[in-house]
C-alpha cells in the first residue's frame, strides 16, 4: 500500500477548532444509537486512500476526536463520522468511524444515517423510489439504497462487503473458569459472538452492566487465544468487540435480540449493523438462513433492522455473504463546536 509523503506538521494536542472556525456537525441517531456526522471543520486527513487516512487521523489528530466524542461535549458512548475525499472510483462520499476507542473499519447505523444525510443534503440527486449512495469505508466499498418518496427519504437498505465466518464453536474459558462457546465473524469488523443463555443472562437493559463486563472479559479470553487475519488488509484484522444474543438463530423467522459490546466498552443502542452482517454471516455458514430469507435483529432497546442474506461470495480463503441490512434513522439537531483557551476540561473528558 501507497502512503502519502508531505512535509505537512501535524498539528499540535492544543490546536482545536476557535469560535471563528468552529467544527459544524449534524446528529442522528439510528434505532437510538448516536451518530454525530462532522460537515466541515475538521482539520485536513491526509492520505492516499481511506486506510491512510484512518492511520494518520490516529497519529496526528487523535485530540480532535476527543474533543468531540467526550464529554463536555459527548459522552462515553458518542459515535461519529468524519467525511473525507474518496479515494475509490465511483464513491458518492466517504467515512473514517470515530468513537470512545479509536477508528473503526465499518458501521452499518451509521451507514443507514448517512444514506439518508447524502440524499438530503444534495451529496447525491435524490431518484425516486430508491436512491444509490456509495460509501466508501475502511472496510470497503458499501452500497446504501434510500428509500425517497414525494422527495422525502425514508428507510435505508445497505448491501455490506463480504461478511464471513472466521471460527466456529470456539472452546474457551474465562479467567473465573467459566467455559463457553463463541464464533468469530467478520461483517467490516471482528466480532465474537455468543449465546448470553451459557451465562443465565438475558438480553436486557436491566442487566446491561453484567452483559458489558462479560464481553469485555470474552474479548480479553479471545483476544489472547486467537490471531485473526483478514485477505485484504492487516488493518482490519483485530477484535471490534463482543455480540451476545440470545441463542435464537435456529429459529426460523422469529425476532432474535443481541448487544454488541466495542471499543472501550462502548454499548450499542442500536443492534449493530457490522454486526448483523457478521450473525449472518455464521447462520448462513451453519445452514439457518437461506439467501433472501428475511430476519428481524432487536437491539438492547428494542429498536429493530432489517436482515438478509443477498448472495454467496468469497473472501480470500473463506466462503462469504453479502448481507443485506435495513434500518432507519432520525436526525436529532445541529451545532457548532469550538474550544476556548485555558479551558482545559474542555478538551474532552470523560466519566463512567
Amino acid at each position: 500500500m501507497s502512503h502519502s509523503k508531505t512535509k505537512h506538521e501535524p498539528p499540535t494536542p492544543s490546536t482545536l477548532p476557535g469560535q471563528n472556525a468552529p467544527i459544524e456537525v449534524i446528529d442522528m441517531h439510528t434505532g437510538g444509537e448516536p451518530l454525530r456526522i462532522i460537515t466541515s471543520g475538521y482539520p485536513a486527513i491526509l492520505g492516499d486512500d481511506i486506510l491512510a487516512k484512518r492511520r494518520y487521523a490516529r497519529e496526528h489528530l487523535d485530540h480532535v476526536r476527543r474533543f468531540l466524542m467526550f464529554e463536555p461535549r459527548g459522552h462515553y458512548d458518542m459515535y461519529g463520522a468524519i467525511l473525507v475525499k474518496p479515494s475509490l472510483p465511483g464513491a458518492d462520499l466517504a467515512v473514517l468511524f470515530i468513537h470512545n476507542e479509536g477508528y473503526s473499519t465499518m458501521c452499518g447505523h451509521a451507514i443507514i444515517a448517512l444514506g439518508r444525510y447524502a440524499v438530503d443534503y444534495g451529496l447525491v440527486k435524490a431518484v425516486e423510489p430508491v436512491t444509490e449512495v456509495h460509501i466508501e469505508c475502511p472496510c470497503g466499498m458499501v452500497r446504501a439504497e434510500v428509500e425517497v418518496m414525494n422527495g422525502q427519504s425514508r428507510k435505508v437498505r445497505f448491501s455490506s462487503v463480504p461478511s464471513f465466518m472466521f471460527a466456529r464453536d470456539l472452546a474457551l474459558c474465562l479467567p473465573d473458569g467459566r467455559p463457553f462457546k463463541t464464533d468469530i465473524a467478520y461483517g467490516g469488523a471482528f466480532y465474537a459472538i455468543l449465546d448470553a443463555g451459557q451465562f443465565g443472562l438475558p438480553i436486557s437493559s436491566s442487566v446491561t452492566n453484567k452483559l458489558t463486563e462479560l464481553a469485555d472479559a470474552v474479548c480479553q479470553v479471545v483476544t489472547d487465544a486467537v490471531t485473526l487475519s483478514h485477505p485484504d488488509h492487516d488493518d482490519l484484522a483485530f477484535l471490534y468487540g463482543a455480540i451476545l444474543t440470545d441463542g435464537k438463530d435456529a429459529f426460523g423467522d422469529t425476532p432474535t435480540r443481541n448487544i454488541c459490546i466495542f471499543a472501550d466498552s462502548q454499548v450499542d443502542r442500536s443492534p449493530t449493523g457490522s454486526g448483523v452482517s457478521a450473525r449472518l454471516a455464521i447462520q448462513h455458514a451453519k445452514g439457518l438462513i437461506k439467501i433472501g430469507q428475511t430476519r428481524r435483529f432487536e437491539s438492547i432497546v428494542g429498536s429493530g433492522f432489517e436482515g438478509a442474506v443477498a448472495s454467496t461470495t468469497t473472501c480470500g480463503p473463506h466462503k462469504a455473504v453479502i448481507a443485506s441490512v435495513k434500518g432507519l434513522a432520525h436526525y436529532s439537531g445541529k451545532a457548532s463546536l469550538w474550544f476556548e483557551e485555558e479551558d482545559d476540561v474542555g478538551r474532552g473528558f470523560i466519566l463512567r
